[in-house]
């Protein structure tokens, strides 16, 4: 994940901006997610079907699926683009959306959360 972060990170010094990730959580929120997953009847291949592949698939010790995925959208600061400061110290800020799915041996969502967070990137000589 910190090599993908790297990534993003070069990417919006270079452009302004960049995303990493899936791309379907991009305009979703907890509500918009609440209208088309519903706890005890949503299937594993109706989740695949509206978000796709998830980013990392785990199992709790009682063997139930967990299914996450993750979208990253940042921008490059102000302070980025002015010349020779950024060398010294540049930054980039953003979201983070994440949505992690707990399915039960017959492949049935029993919970799910989505969040929302905010990310920050620095780079530089004095941000290390």
């Amino acid at each position: 994940m910190a090599k993908a972060t790297s990534l993003v990170i070069a990417a919006v010094l270079v452009t302004g901006c960049a995303s990493v990730g899936n791309e379907t959580l991009r305009n979703e929120t907890e509500t918009t997610v609440q209208g088309k997953m519903v706890e005890g009847k949503t299937t594993k291949a109706e989740v695949r079907a509206l978000f796709g592949s998830p980013l990392k698939t785990s199992f709790t010790d009682g063997g139930l699926e967990v299914a996450t995925y993750e979208f990253t959208n940042v921008s490059a600061d102000a302070i980025s683009f002015v010349p020779i400061v950024n060398l010294f110290g540049a930054s980039a800020s953003g979201k983070k959306k994440e949505l992690v799915v707990l399915f039960d041996r017959a492949g049935i969502v029993q919970r799910y959360s989505m969040s929302e967070s905010d990310v920050k990137q620095k780079t530089g000589l004095f941000n290390n």
